[in-house]
């Protein structure tokens, strides 16, 4: 398996309790794991019954196992922060109060967020050499499908702008020979070498997904659910990454045998239906079910997360990044 892995899916399929069991799961096995939660729904907090933060921390009870916590809104604003920061710093006085007003509207434009996880999710793969699996709880389908699709767009955008940014400072050691020598701006062009950053950030990112990185799909045994699910499938492999598995989360339990009730004859419908779905997935979905988890009783964490571990069938074995 990669060094890291993804848990995708719709929201409240249960990715975070399936992110939270797979990370005990390679803890218990001798990896030192970390995982990073970026839905605030439904917490890693909840799961490991303590409080976690922007930065990992040792799950308590567990060897080998950290946790953290990024909030969404919080990476949002010091994302701009470190724009506003690197733009101001390269324009005129007067240019200021124009970004800031720019940078404040872009706040809650389309892609703020995603851009801000996407740039929190790369920073963490870069500075993981202290851990041997990162598993990232990722947000529902949507951002995350934007999310992964991000290095390819952004990467083509940088190199249009330094196609630019090239031209322009061209054109003004052309006009700015002096004793025909040129000025040789371009050498020590800051807002070049900005993008020449940016775009080994992404060069990088959109290697070490395809190479080093994971994902599963977490469903739950309804249609929308499903239906979801393939779209997610198709969308992922149209960016050239594959799904490795599926695990469907939240079945019926079934009555006993001797049980005729109301509830009974319901809970056996029920298990019907999910499971005609389920051979659905089965015969119809390329990447194989991993896992058929059931419901349970109360919320799972402590022994019922260690239960819900070993019914993943996903490999804890670790391969050593080649990107990182």
């Amino acid at each position: 398996m990669e060094p890291f892995v993804f848990f995708g899916g719709k929201g409240g399929v249960g990715k975070t309790t399936v992110s939270c069991a797979y990370g005990l799961k390679c803890a218990r096995d001798g990896h030192r794991t970390l995982v990073v939660s970026t839905d605030p729904a439904h917490s890693v907090t909840d799961v490991f019954d303590q409080p976690f933060g922007d930065s990992p921390r040792p799950v308590e009870g567990v060897d080998r196992l950290e946790a953290m916590q990024i909030d969404p809104e919080d990476e949002v604003t010091r994302h701009l922060d470190e724009i506003r920061q690197d733009l101001s710093e390269q324009v005129s006085a007067s240019m200021v109060n124009e970004i800031n007003r720019q940078l404040e509207m872009a706040h809650g434009t389309p892609g703020a967020y995603e851009s801000a996880l996407f740039d929190r999710f790369i920073e963490v793969m870069r500075t993981a050499d202290d851990y041997d699996r990162v598993v990232f709880d990722t947000a529902p389908s949507g951002s995350t499908l934007r999310l992964l699709g991000l290095p390819d767009l952004l990467e083509d955008w940088i190199d249009r702008l330094m196609y630019k940014r090239r031209t322009s400072i061209d054109l003004f050691e052309k006009a700015a020979i002096g004793n025909n020598e040129p000025r040789r701006v371009m050498e020590g062009d800051p807002v070049l070498a900005r993008l020449e950053e940016r775009k080994s950030f992404f060069e990088f990112a959109g290697s070490a997904l395809h190479d080093d990185a994971a994902f599963f799909l977490v469903l739950n045994p309804d249609e929308l659910s499903v239906n979801e699910t393939r779209r997610s499938i198709a969308d992922i492999r149209e960016k050239d990454l594959a799904v490795r598995g599926l695990v469907a989360n939240k079945l019926t339990p079934s009555p006993d045998p001797d049980e005729n009730g109301r509830g009974a004859r319901y809970l056996r419908e029920r298990v019907a239906t999910e499971e005609e779905r389920l051979e659905t997935i089965r015969s119809e979905f390329e990447p194989p079910l991993v896992a058929e988890i059931g419901w349970r009783s109360s919320e799972v964490k402590g022994d019922l997360l260690d239960d819900v571990a070993a019914e993943l069938d996903i490999a804890t074995a670790v391969e050593p990044p080649t990107h990182v």
